[in-house]
């Protein structure tokens, strides 16, 4: 997959190890495997669905 563009990790995730960092091509990854997969979405549907909390692993 080409690089989506610059990637982005939220300023409150420092010093946290389960992060993932967000390109504003709709793209995420895994910040501790840079180099890994990515998962695309359209950009606007992927931060409603995190800013409504239904992308909590935990449900």
């Amino acid at each position: 997959m080409d690089q989506p563009g610059v990637w982005r990790k939220s300023s409150r995730s420092e010093g946290a190890s389960n992060c993932v960092e967000l390109a504003w091509a709709g793209a995420v990854r895994d910040s501790k495997n840079p180099t890994g997969p990515t998962l695309t979405a359209p950009l606007g549907g992927l931060l409603d669905a995190v800013k409504a909390d239904r992308l909590n692993a935990a449900r």
